[in-house]
């Protein structure tokens, strides 16, 4: 197979098939940890780590590891990193530790580390692999900050705890829910997938 070149790896892991905007992978956490950028900024950073060591491992694992049991070998390897993750983060930011929850935990079963390692690590040599859990661990992380960065900024008049608008400012109670983070990253897939019907429809304007 050949090897695809880093720049077309990162235009495609974090553009193209972004893994919560096209994939649709990884929504539950994005919906819980949102409504802070500290938070956000960590669950990506944990994610990122995990997804890209555990795709390097795997990699270097391929042809060693029976078919039959591949699944499993994939937990035990993402669960190694995830549990390093859980360690730090618990060690040196108690308090993001405590605002996560189990969520940190629940990176092995998270499907974007699970996706990458099967769809890609399995058949891809190592540093490919590895960039490319990388990269899909960014874009990850990205539409998370984002997210985020609206969320805390309406929710609460803060980004990263400093406070940036007046207290004067009238919070909007909705965007510390949950449910905002839904509403957020529904209309950025409708608008994402809007930009490209009319890409694709202008395309078929200019070939008549």
């Amino acid at each position: 197979m050949p090897v695809e070149k880093t720049s077309s790896l990162i235009k495609r892991s974090v553009f193209i098939e972004n893994q919560v905007l096209r994939q649709i992978l990884g929504v539950c956490s994005t919906l819980a940890v949102t409504n802070a950028m500290t938070n956000s900024l960590v669950m990506g950073l944990g994610v990122t780590f995990a997804t890209m060591l555990s795709s390097f491992t795997l990699s270097l694992m391929r042809n060693y590891i029976p078919h039959r049991i591949r699944m499993i070998v994939q937990t035990l390897v993402i669960a190694s990193y995830v549990i390093l993750v859980d360690i730090v983060i618990r060690a040196y930011l108690p308090g993001v530790s405590k605002q996560l929850g189990p969520y940190v935990g629940l990176i092995i079963t998270n499907c974007i580390v699970m996706g990458r390692a099967e769809a890609y690590a399995q058949k891809n040599p190592p540093l490919p692999s590895l960039l490319d859990g990388l990269f899909s661990g960014l874009g990850y992380m990205m539409i998370l900050l984002m997210v985020s960065f609206i969320r805390e900024l309406l929710g609460f008049g803060t980004l990263f705890g400093i406070r940036i608008l007046p207290d004067s400012f009238e919070k909007w109670t909705i965007m510390v829910m949950p449910p905002a983070a839904f509403f957020i990253i529904g209309s950025m897939i409708w608008f994402l997938n809007a930009r490209k019907l009319k890409r694709e429809a202008a395309k078929e304007d200019t070939r008549k």
